[in-house]
């Protein structure tokens, strides 16, 4: 059913209701119907090849290791590169959508990023494998772009919806590189029958494409705003950047966010990277055992994720931003207790029980987490998108220095997950602090102070 987006006649119309802004109030992953839910896909789309990308490289790391000579060592500061890229990236990306848009943002990110990957192929010692993984990290700012892109699209009826399914979706292209790229290796090796040391360079090509391809998808089809192209509202392009900027880094919501997402977000990528050696060298699985337990925690995505912020939405109408806080801190609280839990099971199914239990609530979590995001600025929601987004990697960069460098020999793979449990209880502590005038906080209700609209302006203009 088609609704008219304004009372005026010359005002266009979209073939799902929206609200005064043009935002669609209603959610519907299965349709392409423009600028909604294409903006949606190719969000989702554009982000799963940078996901695939990224992680294409661990999924072909043994014949990686061998070719180039790798040691242990060199393999985790590469993995440790990969995240480092990304915090950065992401930091940066949120003013440049607010500036230019989500669309010009993510295609331009995908594109530059695109020959980081190809460039796989010609690595030739651990110093430019290296700094390739820090490249191609850069790409994962695109998750900043889609959460954007996202909040710009839908209303804060349905936006936790949005961008829970859109990141988990995305999400799933870390999984499933785990079972491509090894069939394109086998392809090359055993049907092509190209040597080992030249076809997983051969293989790289696939991501490259999928990579570039989805990226002028973006910019041919893509729509920043229900109503068009993103205009910026100052000519004055510095003084407009730094504004954003400041005006986000100095609301203390979004710091607070960056924190909680560092260990759920950022707790769920260093189990990624852990996760499949843990089995194999505790429980003695086959690699291919190891490597589809651990492709099934990252599939996990494609329900978990979107469910967060489902969840979100729904609390939100319901008790309002209280609900929204609540439903994040027992979300994460579960995931952490879990996760202590996942260190201390001697079992292999054990074990496979509460790492799946533990899957649906850290990835819960992270789509919990960015339900919130959208209502902390509306001025500069691209910069705290991207401090979130930041915080998560940064969370990836710290639990695995800290917890799984191999520096300690004294403390084993199992009690550094439980530890990590800890950090992340401990991480949601602060969210008790979060306060939103309109909206109150967990235990306060909304202010009715007389200048509490001043400070909802302050807030979110």
């Amino acid at each position: 059913m088609e609704q008219q987006a304004s009372k005026t006649t010359d005002q266009p119309t979209f073939p799902m209701q929206v609200d005064s802004d043009h935002k669609a109030t209603v959610f519907r992953p299965f349709s392409i119907s423009p600028p909604h839910m294409r903006a949606f896909h190719l969000a989702w789309i554009s982000l799963f090849s940078c996901f695939f990308s990224t992680f294409s490289i661990p999924s072909l790391l043994p014949a990686i290791r061998q070719d180039l000579r790798l040691t242990a060592a060199d393999v985790g500061t590469a993995g440790a590169a990969s995240f480092c890229g990304s915090i950065f990236s992401r930091l940066a990306m949120g003013p440049a959508c607010d500036m230019f848009g989500p669309r010009a943002a993510s295609a331009a990110v995908s594109l530059l990023t695109a020959p980081a990957v190809l460039a796989v192929s010609f690595a030739s010692t651990a110093k430019s494998f290296i700094l390739i993984r820090f490249l191609i990290g850069i790409s994962l700012a695109n998750f900043v772009s889609c959460q954007f892109w996202m909040a710009s699209m839908f209303s804060g009826e349905v936006v936790g919806a949005a961008t829970g399914v859109a990141a988990g979706w995305a999400s799933a292209g870390s999984g499933l590189t785990q079972l491509v790229m090894p069939s394109v290796y086998y392809f090359l090796t055993h049907i092509v029958n190209l040597k080992p040391s030249f076809a997983w360079r051969v293989a790289f090509t696939v991501p490259a494409l999928l990579q570039i391809l989805t990226a002028l998808a973006v910019l041919a089809y893509g729509q920043d705003l229900p109503d068009g192209k993103y205009k910026r509202t100052s000519t004055n392009t510095n003084k407009n950047y730094f504004s954003i900027l400041y005006n986000g880094l100095k609301n203390y919501r979004g710091w607070v966010l960056a924190l909680t997402y560092g260990f759920c977000f950022g707790v769920e990528l260093t189990t990624d990277n852990i996760i499949a050696q843990y089995f194999y060298d505790r429980f003695g699985v086959g690699m291919e055992t190891a490597g589809a337990i651990a492709a099934s925690f990252g599939f996990a995505n494609i329900v978990t994720r979107p469910a967060g912020g489902v969840v979100s939405d729904a609390m939100g109408r319901r008790y309002g931003m209280r609900g929204r806080l609540w439903s994040l801190w027992a979300a994460q609280t579960v995931a952490a207790v879990l996760c202590v839990g996942l260190g201390r099971i001697e079992s292999l199914w054990g074990s496979v029980l509460v790492m799946c239990c533990f899957s649906v609530f850290v990835q819960a979590a992270s789509g919990l987490t960015f339900g919130v995001v959208p209502f902390v600025s509306k001025r500069s929601l691209g910069v705290i998108s991207g401090m979130t987004g930041s915080g998560g990697t940064l969370g990836a960069v710290v639990t695995q220095l800290l917890l799984f460098s191999g520096s300690n020999n004294n403390i084993s793979t199992q009690k550094s997950i439980s530890l990590m449990g800890i950090l992340m209880f401990l991480s949601t502590l602060p969210l008790t602090l979060l306060y939103f005038p309109h909206s109150g906080g967990m235990f306060c209700g909304p202010s009715h102070h007389p200048n509490s609209e001043q400070d909802y302006y302050n807030l979110l203009s």
